[in-house]
């Protein structure tokens, strides 16, 4: 099966299926052929979702022209080494805020050859120290447009069901954006 002429019922996510909701998937290729159509690549930073998104992307048949590259920077020396961000920002704003993930979106976007990038940052919980368990950044940056944020409350409700919502929150932004970059930012 060819994702381009498929459906999205229709589809699937090879080795995920099993594991994600319908909806989840669903809206994955979405956007990957809203990505294919405007020939836009998408690159996501990715902390605490550990490269969920990006197997997503790539579970999907037919998207190495619609994504170009995922960069998984769990600790804050990899924010640093692959994104370019500064040791000060994360030491003055912490890993999990407003400007940490706009950094990471717009360095994603600059050491990728994609025109639209999405980051994510937050505490998937429990946290051993005074973390709010669900508390996740999201930024999305293209170029040509201003760098849209967005930040979730999920609450106490595990890992593992965190990190199902961000992907959500995430396909959606992404979807706006790639839909109309001027327009979402």
């Amino acid at each position: 099966m060819m994702f381009p002429q498929e459906k999205p019922s229709e589809a699937y996510a090879e080795t995920l299926s099993p594991a994600l909701p319908d909806d989840i998937i669903a809206a994955a290729m979405a956007v990957l052929e809203t990505a294919r159509q405007a020939a836009i690549g998408i690159a996501t930073a990715e902390s605490c979702t550990g490269g969920l998104l990006a197997s997503l992307l790539t579970d999907i048949e037919g998207t190495s022209n619609a994504f170009d590259r995922g960069f998984v920077v769990y600790s804050k020396d990899a924010k640093c080494d692959l994104l370019g961000l500064s040791h000060e920002l994360l030491e003055d704003c912490g890993a999990v805020s407003e400007p940490v993930a706009r950094a990471m979106a717009e360095g994603a976007l600059r050491r990728s050859r994609a025109r639209l990038a999405i980051a994510i940052t937050g505490f998937a919980g429990p946290g051993a120290s005074d973390d709010e368990p669900g508390l996740v950044h999201f930024a999305c940056a293209a170029h040509g447009a201003d760098t849209r944020h967005g930040v979730h409350h999920f609450g106490d409700i595990g890992r593992g069901a965190t990190r199902i919502e961000c992907l959500r929150v995430a396909l959606v932004m992404l979807a706006e954006v790639a839909a109309d970059p001027q327009r979402a930012a």
